[in-house]
């Protein structure tokens, strides 16, 4: 059941989880911590029957809350998998911390970012090569997608697709700043000045923007789940692949005199 559709304007407890999806044993929850700052970070978690995948789990200093959220859905030395999205530290550094809880846990990235991870002191975890194998079958026989956005903004950068839910984990595409935060996105046009805070800098041009959007050409959204900023609900989406289409950003601007 989506539950994404009837959150409203929302600002969550961050004491416990909240639940965006959930069927037939198989759930989307945001366990993000919603910081006094802009530049907030969103963590998500996929549950489908026993196993437990964390999506962007974030830095060392978030690590003890969002474990204590995932607690109240499993025992967090249960959770089999973690999803990368790129390795920045906002996105990857508690991966040690997980490490720690589960030794065996699978990580889920691009080879481009599995060669930089080894920088945060760890070697030897159960690397899960995303763009060898894009498709990964869970318990329930649904699946998550790997879709590869390169230079958006990281040359390596993935998103993931839940079947079951027909959500898009965007990682830092379609992010936003903003202070007034809510879980959601209610109006779109006010929303796009906060996403323009953060894509026109970090997005690599509007080649790699387009290019990604081509990439979701026959794929059904029901909702977008980026990193940072709010999550857009099913009647935003569309709205959104056009801003990201139409989006000018990074060498766009920065080479604009070369253009012509």
């Amino acid at each position: 059941m989506d539950l994404l559709t009837g959150l409203s304007n929302v600002k969550p407890d961050i004491d416990h989880p909240v639940a965006l999806f959930e069927d037939e044993g198989h759930g989307i929850y945001w366990v993000g911590i919603p910081d006094m700052t802009a530049f907030r970070c969103n963590v998500y978690f996929i549950k489908d029957g026993d196993e437990g995948i964390v999506v962007d789990p974030g830095s060392r200093d978030h690590f003890e809350a969002v474990k204590h959220h995932i607690g109240e859905l499993m025992d967090p030395a249960a959770v089999s998998g973690m999803i990368l999205c790129h390795q920045d530290p906002d996105v990857a550094a508690s991966m040690t911390d997980w490490l720690s809880v589960n030794p065996d846990m699978k990580v889920f990235t691009s080879p481009r970012t599995n060669v930089l991870l080894p920088h945060y002191g760890v070697s030897g975890y159960n690397f899960y090569d995303t763009t060898e194998e894009p498709i990964y079958q869970l318990p329930s026989g649904q699946q998550l997608r790997f879709i590869d956005a390169p230079f958006l903004h990281f040359p390596g950068a993935i998103t993931t697709y839940d079947t079951a839910s027909e959500f898009l984990f965007s990682g830092d595409i379609f992010a936003a700043l903003d202070l007034d935060w809510t879980l959601t996105v209610d109006d779109f046009s006010e929303h796009i000045a906060k996403m323009d805070l953060f894509q026109m800098d970090y997005m690599a041009s509007n080649l790699a923007a387009r290019g990604f959007v081509r990439r979701l050409d026959g794929i059904k959204l029901d909702g977008i789940l980026p990193q940072h900023g709010s999550v857009i609900k099913k009647e935003h989406v569309p709205l959104a692949l056009d801003y990201l289409e139409n989006l000018r950003c990074g060498l766009d601007i920065i080479y604009a005199d070369m253009e012509g």
